[in-house]
């Protein structure tokens, strides 16, 4: 199964503000474990509150975690997990993405992380595509294809505090594995 969160955190102190956004995502109370970006096969995606429920304090969880942070007053900072499934998720794979920019709003973050995750599976698939065009073309190409159904993204953008304490924000894909 997987589940999809984001969080942000504000302190003075870097660490401290990474721990509030991980709070604010839920997934705190966990040790976190991240992997690389394949969405398996088969994989069920259920939504944070029931994945959630599955895991216990202290558990190592894996996932695809993206973060940025900054303490640069009014500085934009985003992170953003983006998604691509195959038509035949029971069979193929998926891509996720991490992206974790300056200066980009929640909807470009997760554009782009979308991009680089459908990009990736359209690779794989042999899905033939110009990669200077606008992603919104390609999007089309990947599901016109019927190779690739879906895409998504989950992105969480923050300004940096006014005062200059630090400003994390964190995206993540969390995977829970069958027992």
């Amino acid at each position: 199964k997987i589940f999809f969160t984001k969080g942000v955190g504000v302190h003075k102190e870097y660490l401290t503000s990474f721990e509030m956004a991980l709070r604010s995502a839920g997934i705190a109370p966990f040790n976190l474990v991240t992997v690389s970006s394949i969405y398996p096969p088969g994989c069920k995606r259920i939504s944070r509150e029931d994945g959630l429920k599955l895991l216990q304090p202290g558990s190592i969880v894996y996932a695809v975690m993206a973060r940025n942070a900054t303490n640069e007053p009014n500085r934009l900072v985003a992170a953003s997990i983006g998604a691509a499934l195959p038509q035949d998720p029971q069979q193929n794979y998926g891509y996720l993405s991490e992206h974790h920019p300056f200066g980009e709003t929640e909807e470009k973050a997760g554009g782009y992380a979308e991009d680089l995750a459908a990009t990736m599976l359209a690779t794989t698939m042999g899905i033939e595509f110009n990669p200077d065009t606008a992603w919104d073309e390609r999007e089309q190409i990947y599901k016109m294809s019927g190779k690739i159904v879906k895409t998504l993204n989950i992105t969480q953008s923050a300004l940096g505090n006014k005062d200059g304490l630090w400003t994390s924000v964190i995206a993540a894909a969390v995977l829970i594995m069958d027992e």
